[in-house]
């Protein structure tokens, strides 16, 4: 299995219920392997995922599905 890691970056100030919610929901995607919040960078969602199995476009998407604004981090 490979795994990869995409940073998307939410724009909203994101309480904590609202991140866990998040994160549980991005764990439904099949090949999402870690969701997490960093600690301090609350708007920043670190997700580990099998690039075989789903897409950063998806991940984003699913992000942006909850009404918040959110851009992926990097190339």
């Amino acid at each position: 299995m490979s795994v990869s890691d995409i940073l998307i970056h939410v724009n909203q100030d994101l309480n904590e219920q609202q991140r866990k919610s998040l994160e549980e929901s991005m764990r439904e995607i099949d090949g999402v392997v870690a969701p997490r919040f960093n600690p301090g960078k609350n708007h920043l969602l670190l997700v580990a995922f099998n690039p075989d199995v789903t897409s950063t476009a998806a991940l984003l998407a699913k992000v942006q599905s909850f009404g918040y604004k959110a851009q992926l981090v990097g190339p």
